[in-house]
């Protein structure tokens, strides 16, 4: 069946763009507001809306398929492609690539996919963001046409199997990181709570001291709450390369003495630290700084997880820390690797290697990106998924949540039939 008109509609995300070297500079909140001016390319302020394109491919028999294009919240950061702005890219989807698209046939995902990937225009690929929501509509385009659920042709495809249970959903609190938690708590998010500590002195402490409170609470609050003495919720704090900024990047004893500290304090619970260090001058400084850290905790027996987040964006960025055991988890951020092909394959790479994966993103997408996401994780069974758009928990949450159990009740029905 061919894909016959692309139409495009401008759109919000789920939260915002942030200039994330501005904000590690010192920039101050008023309300939801950043105080200070940008000082990353394309930004006018240092916060601003999320934008998105949704993509919508119409086949013969008149079904239309649909995929959203985004960024993350922080565009333009740590090597990734620009800030993504609506009005900049509709014409070129609806010029230039409509024209490439138009007329194929949606009968293969991986083959549609690599030659999206392929693309150029003026001699330059086309944005993450493009080719990450192009990917998706090319996924249900193939779905609809060959009357398969979209995890359905992921499997098929790359010879995977769908799961028959949940994958577990990582929560994130945006910077409301108690009253968010409560929210987790509550809904029993397996991994949780992120927490943005994305600030020395107001997130992290000179010393490490406010993350460590933090943790205290966080433990103490679950203990407290929680209606299930089996609900051992792994927690998950995102500190964006603060602990190597007040121990240094290449301190591994003092920060595996921190992270010693740390791991007791949330006992009962497994924790996992993403970030804990962010060398901004190249990938290369970031993964041996990560490898270094790494190896330090796993001579020393300190059982806290490091997740590799910052300089590993694309595919190729992830092999390369799962090869060089950079970090025991890879985020593997996904409109930061283009079209979700490269998420599948992700995914698949770090289980094969023995390295954790967490289907991650931003909270800086949509309903739809999400739900499509969700297929992918589906099929390719990653460690975790992050909950997403948004950061007010319930909602991504629930999206991510429902979807998952859709899938798992439609495939049943049709076993049972």
């Amino acid at each position: 069946m061919k894909i016959v008109d692309i139409i495009c509609s401008a759109g919000r995300t789920g939260f915002y763009f942030d200039d994330q070297r501005a904000i590690k500079g010192g920039a101050g909140h008023d309300g939801v507001f950043y105080i200070g001016n940008p000082v990353t390319e394309g930004f006018k302020a240092v916060r601003q809306a999320g934008e998105s394109i949704s993509v919508m491919l119409v086949l013969e028999n008149g079904m239309i398929a649909q995929g959203d294009c985004a960024a993350v919240q922080y565009s333009g950061a740590g090597g990734r492609d620009p800030l993504f702005l609506a009005e900049d890219f509709i014409p070129l989807i609806e010029g230039p690539i409509k024209e490439q698209i138009v007329g194929k046939e949606a009968d293969n995902f991986r083959k549609l996919a690599a030659e999206m990937e392929a693309i150029e225009i003026d001699g330059k690929r086309l944005h993450t963001a493009i080719r990450y929501g192009l990917s998706q509509a090319l996924l249900d385009a193939v779905a609809k046409a060959t009357g398969r659920l979209m995890c359905e042709v992921v499997a098929d495809e790359y010879g995977c199997t769908v799961s028959e249970k949940p994958i577990p959903i990582f929560t994130q609190s945006g910077d409301d990181r108690y009253s968010n938690s409560d929210k987790m708590i509550i809904k029993e998010a397996q991994v949780l709570p992120h927490a943005l500590i994305n600030n020395v002195d107001e997130k992290l402490g000179r010393k490490g001291e406010k993350l460590a409170d933090y943790i205290a609470w966080l433990r103490a609050r679950i203990l407290t709450f929680r209606h299930d003495a089996d609900y051992l919720p792994v927690l998950h704090i995102d500190c964006y390369g603060t602990i190597g900024q007040i121990f240094g990047n290449n301190n591994y004893t003092a920060m595996a003495d921190y992270l010693a500290k740390l791991e007791q304090i949330a006992k009962p619970f497994h924790l996992r630290i993403e970030g804990p260090m962010d060398c901004d001058c190249d990938r290369a400084t970031q993964l041996e700084a990560l490898a270094g850290l790494t190896a330090e905790l796993d001579r020393r027996g300190i059982n806290v997880e490091l997740v590799a987040d910052e300089w590993c964006n694309t595919l190729e960025d992830i092999k390369l820390f799962a090869d060089h055991k950079a970090g025991h988890m890879v985020q593997i951020k996904t409109p930061d690797l283009g079209g979700i092909n490269n998420t599948i394959e992700a995914v698949l790479y770090c289980k094969e290697k023995g390295i954790g994966a967490y289907q991650g993103g931003t909270c800086n997408e949509t309903d739809r990106s999400c739900h499509v996401c969700v297929h992918c994780a589906m099929a390719t069974q990653p460690d975790q998924i992050l909950a997403k758009p948004g950061m007010g928990v319930d909602e991504g949450f629930m999206l991510t949540y429902n979807e998952m159990q859709r899938i798992i009740a439609i495939r049943k029905a049709r076993a049972n039939k």
